[in-house]
């Protein structure tokens, strides 16, 4: 054979081998590193959501993550989340709301992943809702995607909505979804819409990526099968040089997982051709993205966890891990575990703990689904949500908190008399508090039931900012009202602060305080330094007050 030729041929091979992605094969997590960063993720995850709350953001997707990971979580963290959903649900009288449907998929996704019967909670039929059309499309795709996704976990069938003007169909979501396609052949929010804008007409992984989670039972359709394949030619083109993928121009853990997800539910394997970019898979670009605590990073650059992306990537990792053990896809929960009732207790969930102050109350949900737009990528939002829907906490606005702000003494003293069920009563005891002023009543409640003291000389300085040792003093005071035992002996105290680079500079008062509020939890103890006289935020108070409460059984 003629060299020329024989160049040629090889020349061919190679860009056919480059062509069909078979150059090399993929490089791919074992089974034992997926499992091990998995039990990892897991781990982090039950410590960051110790009491996961209705939400996107320390809620549903820990409990699903957790629930269909295989990691040992005793049943009572389910039950307490449960007892919080019906709580809730009480609360909303069945309404969670009146416009984003996807409130009751994702509450629905979690309930099933637990062998919950989401057509009974607390006596309301949760799938109800999903049976009005016009009303779970009115937010965008996500409506039909998730309502299709949610109604399959346990094959739930359609329910009969009464009030609905459009009765709705499996059918009629599935239509949507394919009559949404974009001519790249994949999706984005309202791509396909009335609503649609130019950024939408070009298709998004993350809304592509579910969009195929939803229609992955349906591939016995012909429409289907076809939209499928181009939607996955498409997102095989997006796929970056290193195997992850972008939304809106940046390039981050969740679009990747939301593609891992769809392939794992589809039952495409994870190192199939199309998607190895340079011998990189989904999921390994996906690890580049865990930390050495289990958590994830929204981006490569990004300076810490953050919790939205580490809730995402662990159902991702998750959902890989069921697929090379030849387990059910994520969302297909005939083999959900199990959670009872629980046995029966002295102590009702949310009723305090004995040796509480008489007056000490738990505060009732009064204001469901309150949330503020600048919360949203706060770490802190669980806790947030939760404590705004029992009015133990407002915001700046009805739509800002301003989580990064300092919180004056003033306004400490409102949550915390706010979250114990005091009643506000002006003492006059401080003669900067002016019985006109609106934290006057807060103030005198905090003072009387010795939860904070005055700055001296007869003066509260209500405006003045509290360092983190000060709310770790007046938290330890708020616990002891609640039946805590905060007594901490001096070498207890020393040995739990110790472990801190700089535990000497925190003030004699304040050592045995800190150190109880790290022992419970209250305060996180993975951070390297305490920074005792650093100002405490708005959002970190919260998170400190929800952990208290939380621990105090009150909530």
């Amino acid at each position: 054979m003629k060299k020329g030729l024989k160049r040629r041929i090889i020349s061919l091979i190679m860009a056919l081998s480059l062509l069909f992605g078979i150059t090399s094969p993929a490089m791919a997590l074992s089974n034992e590193e997926l499992r091990e960063a998995v039990e990892q993720a897991a781990h982090y995850m039950q410590n960051a959501v110790k009491n996961p709350q209705i939400g996107s953001i320390g809620g549903e997707w820990a409990v699903i993550g957790l629930a269909r990971s295989g990691h040992k979580v005793p049943d009572e963290y389910y039950q307490n989340y449960y007892s919080v959903v019906e709580d809730y649900v009480e609360a909303c009288k069945g309404e969670l709301h009146k416009k984003k449907y996807t409130e009751y998929s994702r509450l629905i996704v979690a309930l099933s992943s637990i062998g919950k019967d989401a057509r009974n909670v607390a006596g309301y039929d949760l799938t109800y809702a999903l049976g009005d059309y016009d009303k779970t499309i009115w937010q965008g795709l996500n409506g039909p995607i998730w309502a299709l996704i949610a109604l399959d976990t346990r094959n739930y069938p359609i329910p009969e909505n009464k009030e609905a003007k459009t009765q709705a169909t499996r059918q009629m979501y599935v239509d949507r979804i394919l009559e949404c396609q974009l001519s790249d052949g994949g999706w984005s929010l309202f791509g396909g819409t009335v609503y649609a804008s130019e950024g939408d007409m070009v298709s998004d992984p993350d809304i592509t990526g579910m969009a195929l989670q939803a229609l992955a039972k349906y591939q016995d359709q012909p429409a289907v099968a076809k939209a499928t394949q181009e939607a996955l030619d498409c997102m095989s083109k997006k796929q970056s040089a290193v195997g992850g993928f972008s939304s809106w121009g940046t390039a981050n853990s969740e679009s990747c997982v939301q593609i891992i997800v769809a392939l794992c539910e589809l039952g495409v394997p994870l190192d199939d051709p199309r998607f190895v970019k340079n011998r990189k898979t989904l999921l390994d670009n996906l690890m580049t993205f865990q930390l050495k605590d289990g958590s994830f990073l929204h981006t490569a650059s990004g300076s810490g966890s953050n919790q939205m992306a580490s809730e995402q990537a662990f159902y991702g990792i998750v959902a890989a891990l069921r697929a090379a053990e030849g387990k059910n896809s994520l969302y297909r929960m005939s083999d959900a575990i199990s959670v009872g009732e629980g046995e029966v207790v002295d102590l009702k969930k949310g009723e305090g703990l004995e040796g509480k102050h008489e007056d000490v109350k738990s505060m009732p949900i009064v204001a469901p689904g309150t949330t503020f737009e600048d919360i949203v990528f706060s770490p802190n939002i669980s806790a947030i949500e939760a404590l705004a829907a029992r009015k133990i906490i407002s915001g700046k606005s009805a739509e800002k908190f301003d989580p990064n702000a300092n919180m004056t003494r003033a306004e400490f003293a409102t949550i915390v008399t706010n979250g114990l069920g005091l009643s506000p009563e002006d003492t006059g005891v401080f003669k900067d508090v002016a019985a006109s002023d609106w934290y006057a009543g807060f103030v005198g409640s905090a003072n009387k039931y010795g939860i904070a003291s005055g700055v001296g000389n007869g003066l509260f300085n209500p405006g003045g900012t509290i360092t983190r040792q000060e709310a770790a003093t007046m938290v330890a005071n708020a616990a002891a009202l609640c039946g805590l035992d905060t007594k901490m002996e001096d070498f207890a105290a020393r040995d739990i602060l110790a472990q801190f680079g700089d535990y000497v500079s925190v003030a004699a008062w304040a050592r045995g305080p800190m150190a109880f509020c790290y022992r419970e939890g209250i305060l996180d103890d993975s951070v390297l330094n305490i920074e005792p006289k650093t100002c405490v935020t708005r959002a970190e108070i919260a998170q400190m007050l929800f952990n208290m409460l939380t621990v105090a059984n009150l909530i």
